[in-house]
């Protein structure tokens, strides 16, 4: 980590269901990007957020679940770290699981900035999984959840039966050339996901 003041907060949230065989050890070794990278000696030692009304880092052994909502002070090489981190949690997740990932500017004041600025805030949505198949769902389900609640503004969920056939065609579509062509790495496995522009207003600090 850079010894000067990083220009950004970073916020990690997400929810990963693991395997079971999947120990606090594993775990602690597939996270070690994340807590090398803020200068700790443990996994244990970064887990406390930034922020102390947050969770930060917990894994819950008895639903082995890996909870995030954690937030850390950096540059834009935490993006190295994420997509080490990504791939480490393709090896150890049950299911496919979103993370959600906010950089936001610290070097950015809306008061003082000309209007014509821009913050350089930026938001991720990472995808992992134990298989294509596997984050191919998670990624499906939440497009259908995004385009369904966008369109239910103007029509019946009822009548949206057709849009949803269209989007689970999409992603067969693509899945079933992902497997014919045998092109099984990124994407859509570890770290492919939209990100948000700097234009409009500023994200929120932290998206839960």
């Amino acid at each position: 980590m850079t010894s000067f003041t990083p220009p950004f907060e970073i916020h990690v949230h997400g929810d990963i269901l693991l395997r079971d065989d999947v120990d606090y050890k594993t775990l602690q070794e597939t996270l070690k990007p994340l807590w090398k990278y803020t200068g700790a000696k443990t996994l244990l030692e970064a887990a406390p957020s930034f922020y102390e009304d947050e969770p930060g880092i917990r894994f819950d052994a008895k639903e082995h679940l890996l909870q995030l909502c954690w937030s850390v002070e950096g540059d834009e090489d935490f993006r190295h770290a994420l997509d080490e981190v990504c791939m480490g949690l393709n090896e150890i997740a049950a299911s496919g699981a979103a993370l959600e990932v906010s950089f936001y500017d610290l070097e950015f004041d809306e008061e003082e900035a000309p209007p014509e600025a821009e913050a350089r805030d930026d938001f991720l949505l990472l995808f992992v999984g134990p298989n294509p198949a596997a984050i191919m769902q998670v990624q499906r389900d939440l497009l259908v959840q995004d385009v369904v609640h966008l369109m239910e503004r103007h029509f019946d969920g009822s009548e949206l039966g057709e849009v949803v056939g269209a989007i689970d065609k999409l992603f067969t579509g693509r899945f079933d050339d992902l497997i014919s062509s045998m092109q099984l790495g990124r994407p859509p496995r570890g770290s492919n996901g939209p990100a948000g522009g700097h234009g409009g207003p500023r994200k929120p600090r932290h998206l839960h």
